[in-house]
């Protein structure tokens, strides 16, 4: 019979830096012992909770709730205190979370949660806590002698937690141990208080006690030989089993009977799988059902009306009558499943925040994912795409057959997403509204290094040995000695690689560290501690969950996803500058939103493959498609965007569609040897090509009879490829099809074919959403090629290996890029009255947000700058030194101030003097006649500021050159080579940019400007 016996005290890999038990093999192994229930309790956080509830409570286990705390240390702030939480009913979890969200958000030092006494036995109820043995304050005042102080402490804790608290014993051979034991059994007897036995487990077997103490090397960023690093864990501290731990207190045979007791005490039945949203304010008088209906519909309304405006159509005619009944059944339809499946508080939710956004002027995405397929998303203005004008389909979004929550992931200009943030924080409460943690886990190539670095081996040996590794996503240690006969070799050739091997493979995987979700934001109904408990960095910001976007979702909360998409902060910077041009002509602003679709300068510019900057089609592989393709028309530049994948470009498919498209090719419905009349109208878009899952979707519904929600469930069982579930599709399809008079070598050809094409088939309404920014860029760069460039290059002006390329770009469109200027724009890239492309101050080297933000309050107080003396005078000093102006000077934005670069930098040390004696004049009081403070600097329009210094030496076309290359990064008003441009000429044939593949030798020139590795 199985001693009984119950671990309270269990830390797994979430506890980062002192646990490796992975949580399968841990629950696999506690059923194994015949253990009724185990508790984990990873330090300040219930990270895996949810996987661990789930798995133990299917294995059988009872899964016990709880968390190792650190109370703060009033007499040692170095050397807080231990004690265990556990939760014993809802109450009791709801104040875990609400502590240890308490300990990061409120007590964090250092990294680490801190707890105060108080606070802890402010919110006992529900809870039984465990003394943290010689950790604990109890244990800690016992050992130092302490002992009226142990036993008022004990009174203390013995009144917050009535019968729940327990005096911990753990023997597993570190100092001092033995004697707490018996020091807290005497304690115990004296004052009643009952004893439980721990094993503080930190990892799964005695073996793997170096691979703990290596990952808690790695997590101290110490070596594990270094002298300095304290030895906190032994061998001792497995997952032992019940007979183990009686054998281990057969002297206390009461501390393992309360484990057990304990264990029946705590019955937390954490609610997953329901669903909990925050409520949206209906008015008054109408009911959620109602008042979504109503919304839905007014929207409707108004979108048939830019779509379709009344002169146009008639709204008395039968034309618009057609066209409106179409897309109210398509509503209807939507609206009913929407409300069946419960989820208009959903809609609504996402409906307000971004109808926020867009007026408060933040630039929001027509849509990603398939929530553009949604007419109700498109009324309620949560997309800005058509969905029956491309085709696309609710079902693809949201099943009826398939109840899973909605999924909006909406597009944010990056600048301003967190505005949005902040007002759903408003408005839904900020005890409410947090981020979501993510979790780094130790990788191939780094796990490799870690280990090295750990272990005292050379840098030399780690790095070699991680650089070995192929770089691809998802590699592991495993696929890496296969795929790579090299790293294989070495490691059978050096013991010390071998060494550092293995211990990475006991490693690799593990969760290493936390992170903040993309994009993903949750919204409780009531306050987050009620679901999860908070997590924050040190400084209080970063306020996330602590459970991961796939364990929020079974933990009843939802998750809005707020996604920066760079382009729309291009897009807004773009015509904030065009609308400045548009003013200055007399014109109204810039809708993006209802622009021409069919525009020709647009299409024609990408047939060239004129595309750089250009979102989604930039690439060089994407503009070989393009000038093969020739897209004509959004629905081509939708198919660009599925196309330009590895599924099709490797297929054949691409191929095929090109050669269909200009009438190379037979275009059939979909192959020759087997198609039919109904798939016409399906396949017709894509020249007869199965390109979208939407089609796979259309193709079971119009053949075999499928519902969209049932096609939908088709297209998921293609993209799994079980064998089983194929045949139960195929059999489906083909009884469907059957009803439906088609022959069957015909359906089952068909169905082969959508099989095959299933894998390679793209989401539509993604492609679909994408496409139209797509175009909204190429349009911008089309029309105002000035203002798209500059915006695109301010976004990228920190990565030189971006605007370098870009700045060609500008050349190749026929505009002028100047030097950066004091006297026009600031931080960012601009373009002036002239249409030249202004380089932004934010982009020379040298020059911070401060100095900027000094020269454009200046500027903007007392108008442009008239010389370098004037500039002095008039920017504040505190905000910009001699360094700074050096650095405006050599990349020419001072140009206009002076004639030449050397002028300046002459006059430069006089300019800072005068400013200095013009504000030293100021603070004593000491003014002009009129009322101007006076200093050595030319006043007079007429005065020449630059007699004294005009006579030196005029800097070098390489001096002023090297002087743009070190504080732009590139040369902007010539280059080096340009002087031996004459003696090229007469030999070399070709640019480098200008190179194609030919057979003719090709003689080319160039400076070399830096070597790569």
């Amino acid at each position: 019979m199985t001693t009984p016996f119950v671990h309270l005290r269990v830390h797994s890999e979430f506890s980062l830096v002192d646990g490796l038990i992975r949580l399968k093999p841990l629950i696999k192994a506690a059923v194994e012992q015949g253990t009724p229930a185990l508790a984990l309790t990873d330090e300040a956080n219930l990270f895996a909770l949810v996987k661990y509830y789930t798995g133990a409570q299917g294995a059988g286990l009872k899964p016990l709730i709880g968390s190792d705390l650190w109370l703060a240390n009033p007499h040692d702030e170095e050397h807080p205190y231990r004690l265990t939480l556990l939760a014993m009913d809802a109450t009791g979890y709801r104040n875990l979370t609400e502590l240890i969200s308490r300990g990061w958000v409120e007590g964090q030092r250092q990294g680490r949660a801190l707890l105060e006494r108080s606070w802890v036995m402010a919110q006992s109820e529900g809870l039984i806590a465990l003394s943290g043995g010689r950790e604990g304050d109890i244990g800690r005042h016992l050992l130092s002698d302490h002992h009226a102080e142990a036993r008022a402490l004990l009174d203390e804790w013995n009144a917050a937690f009535p019968g729940r608290y327990y005096l911990e014993l753990t023997r597993t051979g570190r100092a001092l141990e033995e004697e707490c034991v018996h020091l807290s059994v005497d304690l115990a007897v004296e004052t009643q208080t009952p004893v439980v036995a721990t094993n503080d487990v930190r990892f799964l077997e005695r073996e793997d006690f170096w691979a703990h103490e290596t990952r808690v090397a790695i997590g101290e960023g110490k070596a594990l030989d270094d002298p300095r690093r304290e030895r906190h864990y032994t061998e001792e501290q497995y997952l032992k089993t019940p007979e183990e731990m009686a054998e281990l207190f057969s002297d206390i045979p009461e501390a393992l009977e309360n484990s057990v007791m304990i264990a029946a005490r705590c019955n937390v039945d954490v609610r997953l799988g329901e669903i909990f949203l925050p409520e949206y304010g209906i008015p008054e008088g109408m009911t959620q059902e109602e008042f979504f209906r109503k919304i839905s519909h007014d929207g409707l309304t108004e979108r048939l009306d830019f779509l379709y405006p009344a002169e146009r159509y008639p709204r008395d005619g039968a034309e618009y009558a057609e066209i409106d009944a179409r897309y109210r059944k398509r509503l209807d339809f939507e609206l009913d499943i929407i409300l069946q499946m419960g989820f208009p508080g959903y809609f609504l939710i996402v409906m307000d925040f971004i109808q926020w956004a867009k007026d408060n002027d933040v630039p929001v995405g027509p849509g990603r994912g398939s929530g553009a397929g949604s007419l109700v998303a498109y009324a309620q203005k949560i997309t800005d795409l058509d969905p029956l004008e491309y085709d696309l389909l609710f079902e693809r979004f949201l099943n009826p057959e398939r109840v899973s929550m909605p999924d909006f992931d909406v597009d944010f200009c990056m600048e301003k997403r967190d505005r949005v943030i902040e007002y759903v924080a408003e408005r839904y409460g900020r005890n409410a509204v947090s981020q979501i943690v993510t979790f780094g886990t130790m990788a191939a190539k780094a796990v490799v290094r870690d280990v090295a670095r750990a272990q005292g081996k050379p840098y030399s040996l780690g790095d070699k040995l991680s650089k070995l590794i192929p770089f691809e996503v998802g590699m592991t240690l495993g696929k890496a000695i296969e795929d790579e006969p090299q790293l294989k070799e070495f490691l059978e050739a050096d013991e010390e690689a071998q060494e550092i091997w293995e211990m990475a493979l006991k490693l690799e995987g593990i969760t290493r560290g936390t992170g903040k979700h993309a994009g993903g934001v949750v919204i409780a109904p009531t306050k987050l501690t009620d679901f999860s408990p908070l997590l924050c960095d040190e400084d209080g910001s970063g306020l996330r969950v602590q459970y991961d976007k796939n364990d929020i979702e079974d933990a009843g909360l939802v998750k809005f996803d707020f996604l920066g998409l760079r382009t729309l902060t291009i897009i807004d910077w773009a015509v904030e500058m065009v609308d400045k041009v548009r003013a200055a002509r007399g014109e109204e602003p810039l809708n993006i939103d209802a622009i021409p679709l069919d525009d020709v300068p647009t299409f024609d510019m990408l047939k060239k493959a004129e595309t750089t900057a250009v979102f989604q089609l930039e690439s060089r592989g994407m503009k070989e498609l393009i000038k093969r393709l020739l897209p004509d028309s959004l629905e081509d530049m939708i198919a660009l965007v599925a196309l330009f994948r590895p599924g099709p470009l490797q297929s054949g498919m691409v191929d095929d569609f090109i050669n269909r498209k200009h009438g190379r090719a037979e275009i059939s419905y979909p192959h020759p040897d087997y198609q039919h009349e109904l798939l016409k109208p399906v396949l017709e878009p894509t020249y007869g090509i199965i390109l979208y899952q939407e089609q796979v979707m259309q193709i079971a519904q119009v053949m075999a009879g499928y519902s969209l929600g049932q096609a939908d469930m088709l297209r998921r069982a293609m993209g799994k490829k079980k064998p089983e579930e194929m045949a139960k599709q195929r059999a489906g399809f083909m009884e469907g099809c059957a009803e439906n008079g088609i022959d069957k070598d015909l359906a089952g050809n068909i169905f082969d074919l959508v099989e095959k094409f299933a894998g390679y088939g793209f989401n539509k309404s993604h492609s679909a959403a994408y496409a139209l920014v797509s175009y909204q860029t190429a349009w911008l760069k089309a029309h105002y090629p000035g203002p798209f460039m500059a915006a695109v290059l301010s976004t990228e002006m920190d990565n030189l290996d971006k605007v370098v390329p870009l700045i060609e770009e500008c050349r190749s469109l026929g505009l002028t890029v100047t030097p950066p200027n004091v006297n026009v724009g600031g931080y960012k890239f601009t373009v002036d009255a002239e249409g030249r492309v202004i380089y932004g101050l934010g982009a020379i080297r040298g020059v911070g947000e401060g100095p900027i933000g000094a020269i454009v309050e200046a500027r903007e107080a007392e108008g442009d700058f008239r010389d370098l003396f004037d500039f002095c005078r008039r920017v504040d000093p505190q905000r910009m030194n001699k360094r700074t102006l050096e650095a405006l000077i050599r990349a020419g934005a001072l140009d206009n101030l002076g004639p030449s670069r050397a002028v300046l930098a002459a006059s430069l040390d006089d300019a800072l003097k005068a400013a200095a004696q013009s504000q030293t004049n100021q603070n004593l009081g000491m003014m002009d006649m009129f009322g101007e403070a006076f200093a050595n600097e030319p006043d007079d329009d007429a005065a020449d500021a630059y007699a004294d210094y005009r006579r030196v030496r005029d800097w070098s076309d390489k001096e002023r050159l090297a002087g743009e290359k070190d504080t732009l990064g590139l040369y902007l008003t010539g280059h080096p080579i340009d002087e031996y441009e004459h003696e090229l000429s007469r030999f070399v044939s070709t640019r480098i940019v200008d190179l194609k593949p030919s057979r003719e030798p090709q003689r080319v020139a160039g400076l070399v400007v830096g070597f790569a590795p």
